[in-house]
């Protein structure tokens, strides 16, 4: 697919929640940050909700199943959140080893429940060993305490030319203490003692983006992230508008590096974004104006001159390093001009 290539943000002269009739929204990072709404994050839902957008809560996290993930919602106060408002990357891996293998057929979970939960609902049999014949192994996150023995159990079927599925491949996890290793990092395991490669489902791939708008039945849905690699990758794969957060674990630095298929349509400090219009970035003179801003691309670095909301500032520094980066990632040092926006 031909799409062109982004050169800034855009603007929007409606509030993004009357302009997308569905917001698909990852969770840690932009909804809750360990277990902790983030600030803004409840009062912005409920708001987006009563003006008639439909929220659904997009997790590559395989673990929970979509009624354990709705009653966190619901206890952090974002209500009413119920289980059909959860799209699960065990669903999505669920649905992709379902049209590949016969009805009814047994499936080696390495993994939780999340990921069992979901293959019952398409029919399938989730089993234990790779003695007990299955016809696919699935791997998803299966916590801290998943036994190394799952993975030699992995092993021994996809040796035996069973095919092999994994719900995502995020190396990294966030949680209470710091940052864990993903299911990511398991799959890495399998795939290092094997020399196979899974079929993935997850987010940034097409498969989970055909699950939300399948389980949705969105027609102009808006994805709100704070991953470029994940939320706003996945967008891009799916030809859909995004929204970046700014309250997870893209900095100003990295937006600013972002090649294409990384770059939000929107940029925005946290989900009070999706209630307000967004401004337009305007080009002229050799640089690119946002606010009071304006950003310039010089021979080393990014310039940035005037005063007005530090939002505007990036928004107009992303003009400018996308513009100079086409279809590659900015090489100008953009420190200077983040630092004066406390960015």
């Amino acid at each position: 697919m031909s799409r062109s290539v982004r050169t800034k943000p855009e603007g929007s002269g409606q509030a993004l929640s009357e302009a997308y009739d569905t917001a698909l929204l990852d969770l840690d990072g932009v909804v809750y940050a360990g277990g902790s709404a983030i600030a803004h994050a409840v009062d912005s839902l409920a708001e987006a909700r009563e003006g008639g957008m439909r929220l659904a809560y997009v997790t590559n996290n395989a673990l929970r199943t979509p009624d354990t993930v709705a009653a966190h919602l619901t206890e952090l106060g974002i209500r009413p959140t119920g289980a059909d408002d959860v799209i699960t990357s065990a669903q999505a891996v669920a649905r992709l080893i379902s049209e590949q293998v016969p009805q009814g057929a047994r499936v080696l979970v390495i993994g939780g429940e999340g990921l069992r939960v979901a293959l019952r609902e398409r029919g399938l049999t989730p089993v234990e060993s790779a003695d007990d014949d299955p016809a696919a192994v699935v791997q998803g996150y299966g916590g801290p305490e998943l036994p190394w023995g799952r993975f030699a159990e992995a092993c021994y079927a996809i040796a035996r030319g069973v095919p092999w599925f994994a719900s995502n491949t995020d190396l990294t996890i966030p949680s209470g203490r710091g940052i864990a290793p993903g299911n990511g990092a398991a799959v890495e395991v399998v795939r290092i003692a094997t020399g196979a490669e899974p079929q993935v489902a997850g987010k940034p791939l097409p498969p989970m983006h055909r699950e939300t708008i399948l389980r949705t039945g969105a027609e102009r849905p808006l994805v709100v992230g704070d991953r470029l690699d994940t939320d706003i990758e996945g967008a891009f794969n799916g030809d859909v508008d995004s929204l970046l957060v700014l309250t997870g674990v893209t900095d100003g630095a990295q937006l600013l590096a972002a090649p294409p298929q990384h770059r939000p349509t929107y940029v925005d400090a946290d989900l009070r974004g999706m209630l307000r219009g967004q401004p337009e970035v305007a080009a002229g003179d050799g640089g690119f104006r946002c606010g009071g801003w304006t950003a310039t691309a010089g021979t080393d670095r990014l310039e940035l001159d005037g005063d007005g909301e530090a939002l505007d500032g990036l928004r107009a520094l992303c003009a400018a390093a996308w513009t100079t980066a086409g279809e590659g990632r900015c090489e100008l040092d953009g420190g200077k001009a983040l630092a004066r926006l406390g960015l």
